[in-house]
């Protein structure tokens, strides 16, 4: 007699706190008919070694005349932003942290910014 017992594959995040976050996108999608919170939803159910890393200076770069930027994954401390903007992220490190905050900027978590524009409006989102 062989021990072969099936093996299911997890599917999407294992991680409750993304997972939530995933099913609050979708959620906030569907109320307020607004896409954008689907698409990032899509980004985030992939593996972690696939989901955006973006630096300070590529938001620097690209934010043009948005004043909110989302990331659907990590912001790094590399380069200087002079601009005042509100990041959203999955995560942010300290140096980016610090970097934005010296801007006059803000750091908001995503769940945060659905509540505060759930029609997802002026929002850019890099990565």
């Amino acid at each position: 007699m062989s021990d072969n017992k099936m093996v299911s594959k997890v599917r999407g995040p294992t991680d409750p706190h993304v997972a939530s976050l995933i099913y609050q996108l979708r959620k906030a999608s569907n109320a307020n008919e607004a896409a954008i919170w689907r698409a990032i939803s899509k980004k985030l159910k992939k593996p972690r070694r696939q989901r955006a890393e973006v630096n300070i200076s590529k938001i620097a770069r690209y934010i043009g005349d948005s004043k909110i930027v989302l990331v659907p994954g990590k912001v790094l401390g590399a380069g200087e932003i002079s601009k005042p903007v509100t990041v959203a992220a999955l995560a942010v490190s300290e140096k980016a942290r610090a970097k934005i905050l010296a801007a006059k900027g803000k750091v908001i978590t995503i769940s945060e910014l659905v509540k505060e524009n759930p029609k997802g409006t002026g929002v850019k989102i890099l990565g």
